[in-house]
């Protein structure tokens, strides 16, 4: 008999948004061949503190004894449950420019599950090449069922793009135009602005202060000892 899938608390977005970072840790964990990992492990390499941990983690349900830490394994696959990697999707991505080029040729782009159903171009010197083993079709043909729908096109397109995908039953918008979208109730739409996530991070650097803190700058091998200062 097949064990049921756990439904998690509804998480606050803060979590959620923490919730991949802590997966990654909890993987490097595994490949280092640890069976077990702490809050005060997981907050120090986060850059939260363990206090914050516990109560994201609280939300996935129980997750062994109070005190004992985390058995890696669980902790990974149940991440993974709240994220939804252990369902399958399908993805279409509309705008194959340089930047969807760069992201449907990296292979950390689909999140375990997701599976790339096809690229839309408007560019006739883009639409039928063949990228990732996919042929590019043109925007004005119909869209094929999937699950979410990427958005690589310029601001002035994207709302046209994202009405298309609407229109094809796709409600679930990962959107990388700096175009706000009109949307109806009931489709999820997230944002993915560089411009706004490196302000953000100059706005930390600069302040010594961030949800990632030190943790992350010290993985990625820089300092945090004080204010980054203009040249």
């Amino acid at each position: 008999m097949a064990t049921p899938r756990l439904r998690p608390h509804r998480l606050s977005e803060p979590t959620i948004a923490r919730l991949p970072v802590y997966q990654r840790i909890v993987e490097g964990w595994q490949r280092r061949g640890e069976t077990s990992i702490d809050s005060q492990q997981i907050g120090e390499l986060a850059g939260v503190t363990a206090t914050t941990v516990r109560r994201d983690l609280a939300g996935l349900g129980s997750l062994g004894t109070r005190g004992s830490g985390y058995e890696v394994d669980v902790l990974k696959a149940r991440i993974g449950e709240a994220l939804g990697h252990d369902r399958s999707y399908q993805v279409v991505m509309v705008g194959i420019g340089n930047l969807g080029r760069a992201l449907v040729n990296s292979s950390s782009f689909l999140i375990r599950g997701a599976h790339l159903a096809a690229l839309y171009d408007a560019d006739p010197a883009i639409v039928g090449q063949e990228i990732a083993g996919h042929v590019v079709r043109s925007i004005d043909e119909e869209m094929v069922e999937a699950t979410v729908g990427v958005i690589c096109v310029p601001p002035e397109a994207a709302q046209a793009v994202a009405d298309k995908l609407v229109a094809a039953n796709v409600h679930a918008l990962l959107n990388f135009a700096p175009q706000v979208l009109t949307v109806p109730l009931g489709t999820a739409v997230h944002y993915v602005d560089f411009s706004i996530e490196l302000q953000i991070l100059m706005y930390h650097l600069n302040n010594g202060t961030g949800p990632l803190g030190g943790g992350l700058l010290h993985s990625l091998g820089i300092s945090a000892t004080g204010p980054l200062r203009p040249s």
